[in-house]
């Protein structure tokens, strides 16, 4: 059956169905397509499945991408603000963790049932279990679904990136844009755990759980979070943080005391290794500083091997192999490049009414809510011109 439209949004997850509902405001006749049974699965699973929707302290500064002035248009237009007001014009009950991260106080579904609920009042046309075969364009543009064709003169694609496969993430998205003749930024996972090389791993890994803060340093970039141990290598937020701004081959940096002055106190007393487990206990978990005493033992105590010592534990230098992949990536850093984008609607300047939003395109936010506001703000930059 065909059926005509004024907008096709394909994907419904959280940038599409911010769209959808704007453009449905508008009084468009909207519809949203999504493979999956059941939509906004990556909502579902966020924030440990209670959804950090948003951060306080949003800038562009917590966006990577190749072009760091592209978000600045979509993130002034619609800030935390507006979307923390529609979660308390719903009376979500929500909370304040640390650095501006809010969550759900209940759980995710809060969130996605607003979102459904808007969806219906602005009559979006929610369609999931489709399939698309086919995308193409003459006078306007043309989806081939599993069960029908849908035709609309605006083309919003919001299908993700191709982090965590099993809930369904694919490389559609950019297929349709190199299908239309726009570029793509090389992807790759972002905020995802690192990998160690065998030799690390033997060394480390058997300290699994362990976990402590640190500042995570690359590519002149730091954080200051907590780091986590894991079976395979390094985890936890200062890590996943680092992730997005490491490539292969290079080395993160990690400070494993920040902020801490250690040996002086050993430079005026008792100098063995005794000592050295003692200090580095209280201000690193214990069974970290046992290790670390073990691996980097002051070749002799003299007061220069001592400092050399403090050095090492401000300045640990890790070659990760790699990283946990997209099946363990919460985003997918790179995408459709912003250049062929309009900043102020997301339009594509190469064709006509064909929009991107969300991880899809080239803007990948720091851990913490922030991507979230990306996608409610480039959906709600799509959704304002469709």
């Amino acid at each position: 059956m065909k059926q005509r439209f004024d907008v096709i949004v394909i994907g419904a997850g959280a940038a599409g169905l911010m769209c959808a509902i704007e453009a449905g405001k508008r009084g468009r006749r909207v519809v949203l397509l999504d493979h999956a049974e059941r939509i906004g699965k990556k909502i579902l699973i966020s924030g440990g499945g209670r959804c950090n929707f948003t951060n306080l302290h949003c800038r562009p500064e917590n966006f990577l991408s190749a072009n760091p002035h592209f978000a600045k248009s979509a993130l002034a237009r619609y800030p935390p603000q507006d979307f923390i007001a529609l979660v308390e014009r719903y009376r979500i009950p929500y909370h304040e963790k640390a650095l501006g991260q809010l969550f759900c106080d209940r759980s995710a579904h809060d969130v996605l049932s607003m979102l459904e609920e808007e969806c219906r009042r602005a009559k979006v046309q929610i369609i999931p279990r489709q399939k698309i075969s086919e995308v193409s364009r003459s006078a306007e543009f043309v989806v081939q679904t599993t069960d029908d064709e849908c035709r609309a003169p605006a083309l919003v694609v919001a299908t993700g990136g191709l982090s965590i496969p099993k809930i369904g993430a694919t490389s559609f998205g950019y297929e349709i844009a190199r299908q239309f003749g726009l570029k793509i930024v090389e992807t790759r996972p972002a905020l995802v755990p690192l990998v160690f090389g065998e030799a690390d791993r033997k060394r480390w890994c058997d300290l699994a759980g362990v976990a402590s803060e640190v500042v995570a340093s690359a590519d002149h970039h730091h954080f200051r979070e907590k780091m986590l141990i894991t079976h395979r290598g390094l985890s936890g937020p200062a890590i996943l943080q680092i992730s997005s701004y490491w490539r292969k081959d290079q080395a993160i940096t990690i400070d494993l005391a920040p902020g801490r002055q250690l040996t002086s106190t050993l430079q005026s007393g008792r100098r063995d290794l005794t000592s050295l487990k003692s200090m580095l206990r209280d201000v690193i978990p214990h069974r970290l500083a046992e290790r670390w005493a073990e691996v980097h033992p002051p070749a002799k105590w003299t007061n220069a091997a001592l400092e050399n010592a403090e050095r090492q534990l401000h300045r640990w230098q890790i070659f990760p192999d790699g990283t946990e992949g997209y099946d363990k990536a919460e985003v997918t850093a790179g995408g459709v490049d912003t250049n062929e984008l309009s900043a102020k609607t997301m339009e594509s300047r190469k064709v006509p009414g064909l929009y991107f939003i969300g991880e899809v395109v080239d803007v990948t936010g720091h851990l913490g809510g922030f991507n979230f506001q990306w996608a409610w703000a480039s959906g709600f930059a799509a959704g304002q011109a469709a």
